[in-house]
């Protein structure tokens, strides 16, 4: 099939790309910057969501679309509300209504666990409003999609808007993580490649107008991943837990058990059979970063 993924410059979207074009379909790329990873069986296309008419006319002749373009970082959007909207909310109404002008098959949509919550500011409620808004362009137009909640990712090709990123990158190069949490917070980490797999692998009819929730194997606290990677990082790491009250940033972004205290439509929980082990995982992402921080290096 003919797939064009926007936003796939970047962390997830490159990873899904890459899988996509693995299988065998065509794959476009549409962002805002050239992908660092495109294959040369890849066609990229530079360009703004926010540019209706390019949109729409990237779209064409295509059979799929994904969508992991906008804000992806919830401190960056808790910040930006205006951004986060036009981002998160008109850009994706943008790519839906190009998908309705060619006929698409199917769209996929990159959502969040947070639509579950009373917790994650503005990011949250641009998905919960783009949720909604795409339920209703499907209840009027027929458009068949597929919404994707993702938990808590980690992997290669992650930046510093990553937080198990910005942990390692800590303990490697300053020996100490801070961390403005109590440690007690429960996470279901999602190695990037387990994600990828899955999202995938649901173009056919069966997942159609469905939305699935994407999360790890195994909740554990974010204490025991830090203890993971003290472990993993030869050097000695300090931990310095920090009250989340303290400083500028916003109480109650971050949910700290569960995310589920609010329900939007039921989304179906979707795992691999086959999954990435943390401990590798982190090791993984750790190569990934020491490649990036010490590109001579590595080329030897």
């Amino acid at each position: 099939m003919n797939i064009i993924v926007f936003g796939g410059s970047g962390f997830l979207g490159s990873h899904v790309s890459d899988k996509l074009s693995e299988i065998g379909h065509n794959v476009s790329i549409y962002d805002i910057q050239n992908s660092k990873y495109l294959r040369k069986d890849q066609t990229m296309i530079l360009g703004d969501i926010l540019d209706e008419k390019k949109v729409k006319e990237a779209i064409q002749g295509h059979d799929v679309v994904y969508n992991f373009a906008g804000y992806a970082d919830l401190d960056t959007a808790s910040t930006s509300p205006r951004n986060t909207t036009e981002l998160n909310l008109i850009g994706n109404i943008n790519i839906i209504e190009g998908c309705i002008a060619s006929k698409v098959n199917q769209f996929v949509y990159a959502s969040t666990i947070y639509v579950f919550s009373e917790a994650g500011g503005f990011y949250r409620c641009s998905k919960q409003a783009a949720e909604i808004y795409l339920e209703e362009y499907h209840n009027r137009y027929g458009m068949n999609y597929t919404i994707l909640r993702f938990g808590s990712l980690y992997g290669p090709r992650s930046d510093e808007r990553n937080s198990i990123y910005k942990y390692l990158k800590k303990a490697l190069y300053d020996g100490k993580i801070k961390i403005k949490a109590s440690g007690h917070e429960i996470r279901e980490y999602i190695h990037v490649r387990d994600a990828s797999k899955i999202s995938a692998r649901i173009l056919a009819p069966e997942y159609y107008n469905k939305r699935f929730v994407l999360t790890g194997h195994q909740a554990i606290p974010v204490s025991q991943m830090l203890k993971m990677i003290q472990e993993i990082v030869k050097n000695p790491v300090e931990i310095e837990y920090e009250d989340a009250d303290s400083g500028s940033d916003k109480v109650g972004d971050h949910y700290e058990i569960t995310p589920y205290s609010f329900v939007p439509k039921v989304g179906e929980k979707f795992s691999p059979e086959l999954y990435t082990d943390m401990g590798q995982g982190l090791i993984e992402t750790i190569a990934d970063i020491e490649s990036r921080e010490n590109p001579v290096y590595y080329k030897k």
